[in-house]
């Protein structure tokens, strides 16, 4: 009988204790923090040199409330609420309505926050746009870009596998919206995976969701969550050391290996009982040799660039900026390559009635 090896004791950061969400409510039902308002009818920042101005004037002038907002089917579930398919009852817009429950502690609230001001001055194309955001009955609305071909997980559910030449476009979209985030942002997003780069029917890749799923995952304890974020999560972040931009680089590389090979890269077969436990994959990532994508399956430029992310010294793994020059990247950029053609032939994740 094999004997199991004994595993090394990782740090892992525990969330604290929740922080009630009273503290930062005004009596009027207005979530306050900071520099941010947000109530029923909307959301507004306030900065140092218009904080004088009348509330009307500094007002976001909203087109429409959650009341115009008619649900036709839950397209997703997390452990802070769900997320919706809604549409506009007078113009027939479809959104994805994602519902978060405040009852959580300050370092998540802050979080959200951060996603919050992201959502409201984001001009990238390559994260999902937010139009609204609302706050009411304990809990924060945000109306969100619908995007209908799902995320990565639903792409690669129907397809399997992703070929190079649709990888280099997703690989060079995200990489995009990476760049946006850290450098003109200087956000790390911490929780880059397959769930959380959503796809259209253009072919059109996004980031969304900026680490506040991840981080109201852990904290109310829904293992299943806490364990799929933690898959693509960098080894420095496991182990509890400071991390920083590169650490995304990491879960990039992973999601696109795991693209290329149809299985998570950690998880030698599809055999169930052979699955290592979920602290026996923690191990593996902190203190095994990184994956890397066969060299007789897969040409040398792909090889390359998952080399350039999935370094386990974050000092040794390239940039966004870099990555984008990256000779993977470059050897389709002329090919005319039509994500859209590909995923547009999908079925949709959700079949909601015309």
């Amino acid at each position: 009988m094999k004997t199991a090896k004994p595993l090394k004791q990782l740090k892992l950061s525990v969330p604290a204790q929740d922080t009630p969400i009273s503290s930062f409510l005004t009596a009027s039902g207005t979530f306050h923090d900071g520099d941010l308002l947000l109530n029923q009818k909307g959301l507004r920042l306030i900065s140092e040199e218009n904080d004088s101005l009348p509330s009307e004037t500094k007002e976001i002038d909203l087109q429409f409330s959650l009341e115009d907002l008619e649900t036709i089917k839950v397209i997703g579930k997390g452990s802070g609420g769900v997320v919706q398919l809604v549409r506009h009852k007078w113009v027939g817009t479809l959104f994805a309505l994602k519902v978060i429950q405040m009852n959580i502690q300050e370092d998540i609230r802050k979080q959200i926050v951060q996603e919050l001001k992201i959502n409201q001055a984001s001009q990238c194309p390559h994260v999902v746009v937010c139009y609204h955001s609302f706050y009411h009955n304990g809990a924060i609305s945000l109306v969100l870009e619908y995007m209908d071909r799902g995320s990565l997980v639903d792409v690669i559910g129907q397809l399997k596998t992703i070929l190079e030449p649709y990888l280099a476009v997703v690989c060079k979209q995200v990489l995009q919206g990476l760049v946006y985030l850290h450098h003109e942002r200087h956000v790390i997003h911490r929780d880059i995976k397959p769930s959380n780069l959503l796809v259209n029917h253009k072919g059109e890749v996004k980031i969304t969701d900026f680490g506040v799923s991840a981080m109201l995952a852990s904290s109310m304890g829904q293992r299943d969550t806490f364990v799929g974020t933690y898959n693509y999560m960098a080894p420095e972040r496991i182990s509890g050391s400071t991390y920083d931009y590169k650490s995304d680089i990491w879960s990039l590389g992973m999601v696109i290996l795991e693209c290329a090979i149809g299985r998570f890269p950690y998880i030698q077969s599809e055999d169930q009982q052979a699955r290592p436990s979920f602290y026996e994959l923690l191990e593996a990532i902190v203190s095994s040799p990184p994956p890397s994508a066969p060299a007789d399956q897969f040409s040398p430029e792909f090889c390359s660039f998952v080399s350039a992310c999935i370094q386990k010294d974050p000092r040794d793994r390239s940039s966004a900026l870099d990555l984008l020059s990256h000779p993977f990247i470059k050897k389709f950029e002329d090919k005319d390559i039509d994500l859209g053609i590909l995923v547009g032939s999908l079925e949709p994740p959700v079949n909601f009635p015309r």
